[in-house]
């Protein structure tokens, strides 16, 4: 792993998001690298917000921005003050935009050599294996992708190979 210099994790904040930093963390451990945490707020999600406000209603795109990158950050520091990872061997990045194309550029800004993802982002929908985002970081990136599944995920999957066999 001598080559490894910057290890990437793609946080969507969802319930795996504690399993899969960890496990980016452990490899970055290994590899002596550096941890950079990337989670990217989709530009359609602040576009209906932004939608809804001009339509009357009290909300507020900035606003709304800050709020989701105020809560990712405290939940950032909850999962890495539990994980023994340097803390200043952390660099964190908010991005918003289209997620795919946000941290394929990232990648390559960053000189990232391994991302860590999970095959899911906040939509846990049980009949999808892999997620959209995913599954196209999987397909495009640059770097070593690894997919992190925390032990319920590989049961489901498990299963789903059995029945299949």
């Amino acid at each position: 792993m001598d080559d490894v210099k910057r290890v990437m994790v793609a946080l969507a904040f969802s319930e795996y998001a504690g399993g899969i930093f960890k496990f980016a963390a452990n490899i970055a451990t290994c590899a002596d690298a550096e941890l950079i945490v990337a989670s990217v707020l989709n530009v359609r999600d602040v576009e209906s917000v932004r939608t809804i406000s001009a339509m009357g209603y009290d909300v507020d795109g900035e606003h709304y921005i800050e709020n989701i990158k105020t809560e990712r950050r405290r939940i950032l520091d909850e999962i890495s003050a539990a994980s023994a990872f340097p803390r200043e061997r952390i660099r964190t990045i908010f991005l918003v935009g289209n997620p795919i194309d946000e941290l394929l550029r990232l990648m390559l800004e960053e000189s990232v050599d391994v991302v860590v993802m999970g095959p899911k982002g906040r939509t846990d929908l049980e009949h999808v294996l892999v997620g959209s985002v995913a599954e196209k970081i999987f397909r495009r990136s640059p770097a070593t992708v690894i997919s992190y599944r925390d032990e319920t995920v590989a049961e489901r999957y498990r299963r789903r190979i059995k029945r299949h066999l």
